[in-house]
């Protein structure tokens, strides 16, 4: 996967050092994983942190066509030597309203901006295309 820029705002800076063994946590639907996905993740994992990627446990429905089940399958599939090695850990997490937090948390939340190429990949067109493909 060729290495694109990607902006990054810290909204909060932890007043702690990072460990090792922390990981990055995503939490998203990933409806289905795409290459816009794996270019953010692998942001993370350039910098050498471990990954927490948590699916959304939302209904199946037109937006969402997949159970959260098989989003975590196909993550783990397409990671497996880094889901095996630990580096990567993937697990369904009930479905969210909004993501919130104290002072003083211990953690950075940061947001990556993706590049214009990667911020124009469509996750609704990918699933169009499947549909029309009849993979949906």
């Amino acid at each position: 996967m060729e290495k694109l820029n990607w902006d990054k705002i810290v909204h909060v800076k932890s007043s702690l050092e990072p460990k090792k063994n922390q990981y990055a946590m995503f939490v998203g639907r990933w409806q289905p994983l795409h290459l816009s996905h794996q270019a953010l993740f692998q942001q993370a994992l350039d910098e050498g942190k471990n990954l927490l990627i948590c699916i959304r446990d939302g209904e199946v429905n037109e937006k969402n066509p997949f159970t959260p089940e098989q989003v975590k399958k196909t993550i783990e599939d397409t990671y497996a030597l880094l889901v095996n090695s630990g580096i990567i850990k993937v697990m369904v997490i009930p479905d969210i309203c909004s993501v919130e937090f104290g002072r003083g948390v211990g953690y950075d939340i940061i947001e990556h901006i993706p590049p214009t190429e990667i911020g124009e990949v469509s996750a609704t067109k990918i699933r169009e295309q499947m549909r029309k493909e009849g993979k949906l």
